[in-house]
């Protein structure tokens, strides 16, 4: 039988001290594989140091074009960083957040994705596509081989807040429907109280899912194999998997 593969992946990491102390949390002493770094924030610094001394935490880019949530019945802006119609400054933008990861690790990114997932729209989606392409690394949602899980989140579509959705029963019940092949589940852990976001509170509910002890034994019970990004571009050029 094919063997289940997970990548635990927590978005935001650097976006604040908060969220940091959750992913460090989650990933010491949880399930969470591998970060995805927002190198604009002021913590992002402290993120990189953190990876650079733990390698086991696979390290990500996670490209930051803006940030929006949803206000009555319309979705609104907190913050844009471009207009995510204007190809020319996306793609500057996007190189600008390639060379600070790059300054900040020493490294290029395992694997990147994106905040709220702009990156699944164009133009942003054609110019990652071809970065990533050249890096060699997995783009989210644009990879067959990686399926993407971003069901372990605590809000709806609205931004009304749904604390049964990052549960651990609704965590082992998502665990039990992995297929055989490679998974990556989104997460979002941390201590966000030093943070203005739209997904606030729900960071520590995460935290403490993830580092739950009933999530391991679910993980072992289900056959499943944790993995990181790194352990799979390493795998895969040995002629194996994760």
């Amino acid at each position: 039988m094919a063997t289940k593969f997970l990548i635990v992946n927590a978005d935001d990491f650097g976006q604040s001290c908060g969220v940091n102390r959750g992913i460090i949390e989650a990933h010491q002493n949880g399930i969470v594989t591998s970060a995805s770094l927002m190198v604009r924030w002021p913590a992002a610094a402290e993120a990189a140091d953190y990876a650079r001394r733990h390698p086991k935490l696979s390290l990500g880019l996670h490209v930051d074009l803006g940030e929006w949530a949803f206000n009555g019945e319309v979705w609104v802006t907190l913050y844009d960083v471009v207009q995510t119609e204007n190809a020319s400054a996306v793609a500057a933008e996007i190189a600008r957040q390639f060379a600070a990861f790059h300054r900040l690790t020493g490294n290029q990114p395992t694997h990147v994705d994106s905040h709220q997932h702009v990156h699944n729209e164009d133009p942003a989606r054609s110019i990652l596509i071809e970065i990533c392409r050249k890096l060699g690394v997995p783009l989210r949602n644009a990879n067959p081989e990686i399926h993407y899980c971003g069901s372990f989140y605590g809000q709806t579509s609205e931004g009304v807040s749904d604390s049964q959705a990052i549960s651990v029963d609704a965590l082992v019940k998502l665990l039990g429907t992995l297929k055989p092949g490679i998974t990556e589940l989104g997460c979002h852990p941390g201590d966000a109280s030093d943070l203005e976001t739209m997904y606030r509170n729900e960071r520590v509910d995460e935290m403490k899912v993830l580092c739950d002890p009933r999530i391991r034994a679910a993980i072992a019970g289900c056959g499943i194999e944790l993995c990181s990004f790194h352990e799979l571009s390493t795998r895969t050029t040995r002629g194996g998997t994760c």
